[in-house]
């Protein structure tokens, strides 16, 4: 599909039709919606009005996207929950996790709010944050982070990619430390997932929005927690969907939900997780190795076009 879409323009701007305007190349920002996103929602909301039976249909269209994002990431259905924007993932991390006065949490400063905040919060608890240093802005390195880590670490936090700079981690490596000292690793990873593959081995948590890379709308966002860490988090939101109740009648006793139903606490934002799906599926025709290997053939490209000027690549 990608080589369709480099040679044919006709196709490009009926699949992407902003394409018939300009050349869009603020994805870290946010993505203009798929000809087949936009539709999708227009289809969930016109479902909405007309049809009836939308609880059942939710139950089914929730189980297929979780099932649909585990195959893009590479991972388990039960390690999936469909959650917001990116904050709500991390938050569900660093509010959810026992921690213990005096424990580290490894975090970079100069970089978005929502992924440093969340950390420099836990100091109520008595966690002391600790920031790490660089030479310039967002480069972080294993190296740099092993420094960073003490026999208190609990959990090292961060981007895929820095907010201001751009400069994309070695998520491998930073991962396979992190698991290496019995660390664990949250990774925010709105800025590269859907522009490029993300290894899960090591990866603890990872949160993201769909609005930017993976090309779907805001208010839609996933969160993936590793089977083995589950229990580690208790969920921030309690209601009536991440909890066992049948009939939805509570019980004496609070039974969270299997899986990733455990962090999704209510009724779904069935028309941005519909924008979601579809924008998925097309990633997934495409296929993340396309995809990036398109993306650094552009920016090689760029980088060609533009040698001859005083320009400072980062």
């Amino acid at each position: 599909m990608i080589a369709e879409l480099e040679a044919n323009e006709e196709f490009r701007q009926h699949e992407f039709p902003i394409c018939a305007r300009k050349i869009y190349c603020a994805h870290a920002a946010d993505a203009p919606l798929p000809r087949r996103v936009a539709e999708a929602m227009r289809e969930a909301i016109e479902d909405a009005s007309t049809n009836e039976k939308q609880f059942d249909k939710a139950l089914n269209f929730i189980a297929d996207t979780r099932q649909l994002v585990a195959r893009f990431l590479g991972t388990e259905t039960e390690e999936i929950s469909l959650t917001g924007p990116t904050s709500s993932g991390l938050n569900a991390v660093a509010n959810g996790l026992d921690w213990r006065a005096g424990d580290d949490v490894v975090c970079y400063l100069d970089d978005y709010p929502a992924d440093v905040y969340p950390w420099l919060g836990l100091e109520r608890h008595g966690v002391k944050p600790v920031l790490l240093q660089t030479d310039r802005i967002g480069e972080i390195t294993s190296e740099i982070v092993d420094r960073a880590l003490t026999k208190r670490t609990r959990l090292v936090a961060l981007a895929s990619a820095n907010y201001i700079s751009g400069f994309r981690i070695d998520v491998e490596a930073v991962g396979a430390l992190c698991a290496e000292r019995g660390v664990l690793f949250s990774l925010d990873a709105i800025q590269t997932l859907g522009a490029f593959p993300i290894p899960l081995e090591h990866v603890d948590f990872l949160s993201a929005g769909a609005q930017k890379w993976m090309l779907g709308p805001s208010g839609a966002g996933i969160l993936f927690v590793k089977n083995s860490r589950r229990e580690l988090l208790r969920p921030l939101i309690i209601g009536g969907w991440n909890v066992e109740s049948p009939n939805f009648i509570a019980q004496r006793e609070i039974k969270y939900a299997k899986g990733g139903r455990k962090f999704e606490p209510g009724g779904y934002n069935n028309v941005p997780i519909a924008g979601m799906q579809a924008a998925i599926a097309l990633l997934g025709e495409v296929g993340l190795a396309k995809i990036s290997e398109r993306i650094l053939s552009l920016v090689a490209t760029l980088k060609n076009k533009l040698a001859p000027v005083d320009f400072e690549f980062l």
